[in-house]
């Protein structure tokens, strides 16, 4: 695309040759001629003196640009959506139902989707429109997907579980596997039967080897537009609000409820039965017991608000001069004892 053309698209302000020919996208410090990149992080500006990128984009009030550039409120961004046109998803090249699938009779499938090679496909399921099912997956009785949703290798779609349009579930994902649901009796525990199903609604994304557990009663739901990555684990009953992102290796447990807008770190817990307010942040490896406010950003085992946390790790430093500086003032102490015991004395 001409530098022109980027600009328009992203409706930013242009400083350079318009006639610009952009190949390629690269990160600024690895970009060479013909690339585009972009400077979102002020510890990356050294860059722009440095980087051989025909183009950059830069921030409304990055000062000293050397090369031609794109000025926009949120670079980072415009980078994402001028990748994402020049380089749309690339889906394998397959078409129609593979002779090795197993569809049940009952099974409607509409005649746009796409169905790998052994793929099995229960009673009663329905596929939607342009939907692609890569080998491997299963997808059991009663179970519903809309349009456009990819469901790459081995994913498995438990019996009765609905996904919206535009879900993608990579390699690997369960959905509706059984939730972690067992009473105790004596010495030995009894399975709670799991009678629920999941429901994901639009425009979710969720990792490679993630599971999405089926509720006990009712649904394990996930709103629109959340996005979450490699191995989480959510248990049943959980309920996330539209937007939220989740990261690697956390785990929400049973009956939880996550607001909107919710941003939760790496490997974080989560007790059952709490909500995690709407707009609200959680911190890698943070471990949080309790309810957690609107807009709050929350740190730590047990989390706590992030400030907070932050004091209390900062004290934490400074604990051995602290417990030395306490052992000799309660030295300090027993001699100003001993002596004013002695003064009593001689009186």
């Amino acid at each position: 695309m001409k530098l022109s053309e980027i600009a328009a698209f992203l409706g930013g302000e242009l400083a350079g040759d318009p006639d610009l020919n952009i190949t390629g996208l690269a990160r600024i410090e690895e970009a060479a001629a013909g690339d585009l990149s972009f400077l979102a992080n002020p510890k990356y500006a050294k860059y722009l003196s440095q980087t051989k990128a025909s183009a950059v984009l830069v921030d409304l009030n990055q000062e000293q640009v050397p090369i031609a550039h794109i000025r926009l409120s949120d670079p980072y961004l415009g980078f994402v959506k001028i990748a994402a046109k020049i380089n749309p998803p690339k889906y394998a090249k397959l078409s129609g139902i593979h002779k090795t699938a197993v569809i049940a009779d009952s099974a409607h499938i509409d005649k746009s989707a796409t169905i790998g090679a052994l793929v099995y496909i229960g009673e009663n399921v329905r596929i939607g429109k342009n939907t692609i099912i890569y080998p491997g997956c299963v997808v059991l009785d009663n179970s519903s997907i809309g349009d456009d949703c990819v469901l790459y290798p081995n994913v498995s779609i438990r019996e009765a579980c609905k996904l919206g349009r535009r879900v993608i579930l990579h390699n690997g994902v369960v959905i509706g596997s059984d939730g972690f649901g067992f009473a105790p009796e004596e010495k030995q525990y009894i399975k709670i039967p799991q009678l629920g199903n999941v429901i994901i609604e639009d425009d979710v994304e969720i990792g490679a080897n993630s599971c999405v557990d089926r509720a006990t009663l009712g649904g394990t739901v996930i709103r629109r537009g959340t996005k979450l990555d490699n191995m989480v684990q959510i248990a049943h009953n959980v309920d996330i609000g539209d937007d939220t992102v989740i990261a690697a290796q956390s785990g929400v447990a049973g009956s939880s409820k996550i607001g909107k807008h919710v941003t939760i770190a790496g490997q974080v817990g989560r007790v059952g039965h709490i909500h995690i307010e709407a707009g609200a942040m959680v911190a890698a490896k943070s471990g949080v017991a309790k309810a957690s406010p609107k807009g709050e950003v929350w740190f730590g085992y047990p989390a706590a608000p992030i400030m907070k946390m932050k004091k209390i790790e900062a004290s934490l430093r400074h604990l051995p001069e602290l417990t030395k500086k306490i052992h000799n003032l309660e030295k300090t102490i027993i001699e100003l004892e001993e002596k004013l015991k002695n003064i009593g004395h001689s009186k």
